[in-house]
């Protein structure tokens, strides 16, 4: 018997694109939100139907109770309404462990991401209990994949422009870099493990590594070989508010450069156990790397 509906919000992020390439046969219909104009996509084993989002009104909708949103969670409770109105009743949820990593910044605007993703967690949590909707939060680590995140991206795009990477000292830092295609596997997990709910998960990557060999990973799959600039503090701000100049940079921060040096590493047995979730490690095809 086929499987019911799954609603997909965020489907055109990232990982919404690694999630509706890969649904898993026999797992149902999908629908699937935007806010642009999407072509439905039919395939042999599953079925993809859009629905754009309109911005003031809700669409009408068919039954559908189990949901994975990929949009970001700070703004979930926008969509409160469309879920109730769907009927949903289990829904999983992207955050990010950055609700612990950027808390303690030197940037106040990565303070504020931090707490806008605990005020989101927390809203999320709050409501689904007044419903009575089984809720599961995925809190991934730095994630990458086919060009498009803001991470590892960044990095090529960086070396690509310079020819070099600059680091702020040793930068040690411990990491655990994503596929954004491990991340959709483990919302499709989640949705699907019944006995599971009411519980938020870290993931990460496959494979621990220092941030400068994971730099150093970047330059090998550009062909290039590595070129580091080891920067002292006052200098790096510096140079951090000229790059910051270039809209392809402006993401940049004395935050992100700061944390080179802190292990950003978080426990997933929790998730191997209860979803089976197992990353691949860290490896950038050419289809990873920025056009």
């Amino acid at each position: 018997m086929a499987e019911r509906k799954t609603g997909v919000l965020g489907a055109t992020s990232l990982v919404g694109d690694c999630l509706l390439a890969r649904w898993p046969a026999g797992r149902g219909d999908v629908v699937a939100f935007s806010r642009r104009p999407v072509q439905d996509d039919p395939g042999p084993d599953r079925r993809i139907s859009w629905v754009r989002l309109a911005q003031k009104s809700l669409p009408q909708l068919p039954q559908v109770e189990k949901w994975i949103c990929l949009a970001p969670i700070r703004v979930l409770p926008d969509y409160f309404p469309l879920l109730e109105q769907a009927g949903a009743r289990r829904i999983v949820a992207l955050s990010s462990t950055s609700l612990f990593t950027k808390t303690d910044s030197c940037d106040p605007a990565e303070r504020e991401i931090a707490a806008s993703l605990a005020a989101g967690e927390k809203q999320l949590v709050e409501w689904a209990e007044q419903q009575g909707i089984a809720w599961i939060i995925l809190r991934p680590t730095l994630i990458y994949g086919l060009g498009r995140d803001k991470n590892i991206s960044t990095i090529a795009r960086f070396i690509r422009r310079f020819g070099f990477f600059p680091l702020l000292g040793p930068a040690k830092g411990l990491r655990q870099p994503i596929h954004a295609t491990d991340v959709a596997a483990a919302c499709v997990q989640a949705l699907h493990q019944q006995q599971v709910a009411d519980r938020a998960y870290n993931i990460g990557g496959g494979e621990t590594l220092a941030y400068d060999e994971m730099v150093g990973r970047v330059f090998a799959a550009l062909g290039r070989r590595p070129r580091y600039l080891v920067v002292p503090g006052p200098v790096f701000r510096i140079v951090i508010g000229v790059v910051r100049l270039l809209p392809r940079f402006r993401q940049i921060s004395i935050g992100m450069a700061e944390r080179m040096n802190r292990d950003m590493v978080f426990d997933y047995s929790e998730a191997a156990r209860d979803l089976s979730f197992s990353p691949e490690t860290f490896h950038l095809a050419e289809q990873d790397l920025p056009s």
